[in-house]
């Protein structure tokens, strides 16, 4: 509203980002009261999944948005109007308070998971957004350069593209069962294999169950056999080591041969 009645595009686009984040938080926030609900006869695993949909559109929200804001701004840069610059100022100043202290809530957990992370650079790129407008609105009010809104929207959309790049890319590789970037593959086949008693690795997979719980799965060959014990250490050190809260491992013998060793057989 205010944008409008100032007649500045940057101050829109930041509103537009604002009505997107909230979208966002809402689909984040319905992810995980999913994930929570207990796992059915049809839905094994839950909906942990949730998660990484929500993620997935909410990298999509900031595409759709990075589009819209560059179109415009185009737009306004071949047809200039004047901007209200004092009405901009203001409005903006209070988006960067109001936008720092939101993602300030959503700092501790942005490392561990995706969907907070989403929520976490939703707000931090708000706040540098807001500032973006306030930069442009005290040059606007200075100089009389119609110019600087278009191209403050401009940045913004690149800012805005920025952020969510890498949510969008990691939100996509999960939902495609992915490895998680922050798990080293080899390494995990490393470590079983150096196993005592194994003499094998294969059939190994490790994807992502929600954005903040991963999965595995491996055969392990073991001549000798094992006991309880053995893979009680194994999947506990793959919590430690790698963050993998769900293993799930077949201990094979010579004795017969697994159709899946061969290494390009999924």
């Amino acid at each position: 509203m205010f944008g409008y009645a100032a007649h500045s595009l940057a101050l829109i686009s930041d509103a537009v980002h604002n009505l997107s984040d909230v979208m966002s938080l809402l689909l984040a926030w319905g992810a995980l009261w999913l994930s929570g609900r207990r796992p059915t006869d049809r839905h094994t695993y839950g909906y942990r999944r949730a998660s990484i949909l929500a993620a997935l559109i909410n990298a999509g929200l900031l595409l759709l948005v990075v589009g819209g804001i560059a179109v415009e701004a185009f737009d306004r840069l071949r047809n200039p109007g004047e901007v209200a610059g004092i009405t901009v100022l203001w409005v903006a100043a209070l988006g960067i308070v109001i936008n720092g202290a939101t993602a300030l809530l959503f700092m501790r957990g942005r490392d561990t998971d995706l969907n907070i992370r989403g929520a976490y650079l939703h707000m931090a790129a708000d706040a540098a957004v807001s500032f973006g407008v306030v930069v442009a609105a005290l040059v606007t009010i200075w100089t009389g350069w119609l110019w600087v809104d278009p191209v403050v929207s401009l940045i913004i959309a690149l800012v805005v593209l920025l952020s969510g790049w890498d949510l969008a890319r990691d939100s996509v590789n999960l939902a495609l069962d992915a490895v998680p970037r922050d798990i080293a593959l080899p390494e995990v086949r490393d470590y079983l294999a150096a196993l005592d008693g194994v003499s094998e690795v294969h059939d190994l997979h490790i994807w992502a169950m929600s954005t903040n719980e991963t999965a595995l799965t491996a055969h392990l060959v073991c001549p000798r056999g094992t006991d309880d014990a053995f893979l009680h250490h194994v999947c506990a050190e793959l919590s430690y080591r790698f963050n993998i809260q769900h293993p799930t491992l077949q201990v094979e013998t010579d004795g017969c041969a697994c159709k899946l060793a061969p290494a390009d057989v999924v």
